[in-house]
């Protein structure tokens, strides 16, 4: 097993990407540290996991709680001795509308939840994996803010393009001391934050469209892509905004 031995935070654990990759990391070897907003949603995670043998504890919070984020990476070393793997994965994508029309409480909402949610869960995971001889973290960006731009995603787009410069710089600040720092993008996922503004038949068939592959990932697809950056088969992979989007950067329905 990949993960052998290895423990991993997850956050945004409970539904769609996250949940997938905890249930592909525990398949895989790994102790995790299960965090969401929901305790309920949570139960039901803890309970699937136990279900195939692996091993998880859960907390329910807010990733925007500097106190979470230091609590989560406590509960690790508690339980579990160590920290050697953060999958930062809980985000929003916010109110969706022209920039004149946001509201600076939309605006501080989106861009606390994706990016300074990652700058508390950096400040207390780093020392744990140091004090593990390094490790590997992980960021769940977009290609929206990277490659692609979407009308009415500012917010959006400026937290995702943010999360993807920090995890750059902090590969370059830690890759020598032994921690690997990448950001994983995904394209449009089956997943209920995806598929919010998949209001009708026929939008769902225009996003799927954007895609060179003309359909949108399932869970296990994205969760696929954390499990290589979270192993030793990454081992020389740091610094990367690794996109796992269908094609939809480079082909965004160029063929209609």
């Amino acid at each position: 097993m990949k993960l052998s031995g290895k423990t991993a935070i997850v956050t945004g654990a409970s539904s769609g990407i996250g949940r997938a990759i905890t249930h592909l990391f525990a398949r895989e070897g790994a102790q995790i540290v299960a965090a969401a907003r929901t305790a309920a949603a949570l139960e039901n995670l803890k309970s699937e996991i136990g279900a195939i043998g692996g091993n998880i504890i859960c907390m329910s919070g807010d990733v925007q709680s500097e106190i979470y984020n230091s609590a989560l990476v406590s509960m690790a070393i508690e339980h579990f001795g160590s920290l050697d793997i953060a999958v930062n994965n809980a985000g929003t994508l916010g109110d969706l509308g022209e920039i004149t029309d946001l509201s600076v409480e939309s605006w501080r909402q989106t861009i606390d939840t994706n990016l300074t949610s990652a700058f508390f869960a950096a400040k207390y995971q780093i020392p744990a994996l140091l004090a593990s001889g390094g490790g590997s973290m992980i960021f769940t960006a977009s290609f929206v803010g990277y490659t692609v731009a979407m009308p009415a995603m500012s917010a959006y787009a400026a937290s995702k393009a943010g999360l993807i410069g920090f995890a750059q710089n902090l590969a370059v600040e830690y890759g020598r001391k032994g921690i690997r720092v990448n950001s994983l993008l995904p394209g449009g996922t089956e997943t209920p934050m995806g598929q919010s503004f998949l209001t009708d038949a026929e939008t769902r068939k225009k996003v799927e469209e954007l895609h060179g592959l003309g359909r949108l990932a399932a869970p296990e697809e994205i969760a696929r892509a954390a499990l290589f950056l979270a192993s030793d088969s990454a081992s020389f992979v740091t610094g990367i905004p690794l996109r796992v989007d269908g094609g939809i950067s480079i082909y965004r329905g160029g063929f209609n």
